[in-house]
């Protein structure tokens, strides 16, 4: 349904933006963990003392000791998660921005430098295959879930995968550490997902809302005036996209997705003259081709003849 094209918030975002942000133009997540050692994700078993076939001190022998590959029991579902799918070996971590290594730093080095790497390599892939990017996120989780930066990007990882509930739990952890009002249209479109769009509305309705960059409060209206369809009130909804800059001179995304949102809403409630006009107004901004404007004109002008 188009109306559901808001729940992907593509300019509110958070301040540190979690998965998938981080240098510009890099595409690079964070996350964090459960704050268990390295070793213990290394799958290495504790040391055992006795002398060894090979002459070694038990000291040396424990060092280099390591159970044959294939007598190693079959890693528990918590152990997976906890590891995570696989690094790629050119992500280092240094792909992060420094805004992110920065929340890092009082992690001990290579527990910051893994966490790193899989919030680096979420970001690589969030836009082709979210679900893997989200076991990263979950990786990095298991290793720092007290780091807000973590949690955001486990929430925003957890949203791009389709797995609402989970991202309305991250999300709210993120806000309930670092107080930042910037995930609210994220948690307000999770609760439309969830079928709670009343909830949403409560959040679209909160102070903080007003301080909101454009692109941040371009994103709430969407998400409110689609849980107003979802309660099948398309006079409001089309009163909360009237109140939002729909004639802005810019050609930004948000602009052309609220022209987009408000012309859909026109057709659902058959208005389908005026819905024609938004659309072309839509299309007229839609430069970098964010959505069908053009396909869904050509459909009305072929209904009306």
């Amino acid at each position: 349904m188009a109306e559901d094209r808001g729940r992907r918030p593509a300019g509110g975002g958070s301040r540190h933006s979690g998965a998938g942000k981080s240098k510009p133009g890099s595409g690079k997540p964070t996350t964090g963990g459960r704050g268990r050692s390295e070793r213990a994700a290394s799958g290495k078993p504790p040391a055992k003392g006795g002398a060894g076939r090979t002459g070694r001190s038990p000291q040396g022998r424990d060092r280099d000791w390591k159970r044959p590959t294939d007598k190693q029991a079959d890693r528990s579902q918590e152990q997976a998660a906890y590891d995570g799918p696989e690094l790629p070996a050119e992500v280092t971590g240094a792909e992060l921005d420094r805004s992110i290594t920065s929340q890092l730093k009082g992690l001990p080095e290579k527990l910051a430098a893994r966490v790193a790497r899989h919030l680096a390599a979420a970001g690589l892939v969030l836009e082709d295959d979210p679900e893997t990017a989200y076991q990263h996120t979950l990786a990095a989780r298991a290793r720092a879930p007290r780091l807000a930066v973590v949690r955001e990007a486990t929430g925003e990882a957890a949203y791009a995968a389709g797995h609402y509930a989970e991202a309305l739990a991250e999300l709210r952890a993120a806000k309930r550490m670092n107080g930042a009002p910037d995930y609210l249209p994220m948690m307000a479109d999770c609760h439309r997902a969830l079928g709670n769009p009343e909830q949403s509305l409560k959040l679209a309705k909160s102070p903080s809302v007003a301080n909101f960059s454009p692109p941040a409060r371009a994103e709430m209206t969407l998400v409110e005036a689609g849980a107003r369809r979802d309660m099948g009130q398309l006079d409001a909804a089309l009163r909360t996209l009237e109140h939002a800059p729909l004639n802005s001179k810019s050609r930004a995304p948000w602009v052309v997705r609220l022209r987009y949102a408000y012309a859909d809403t026109l057709e659902a409630a058959g208005r389908d003259q005026d819905a024609l006009a938004w659309f072309h107004r839509t299309h007229a901004v839609d430069s970098e081709q964010v959505t069908d404007a053009d396909v869904r004109a050509e459909a009305i002008e072929k209904r009306l003849g």
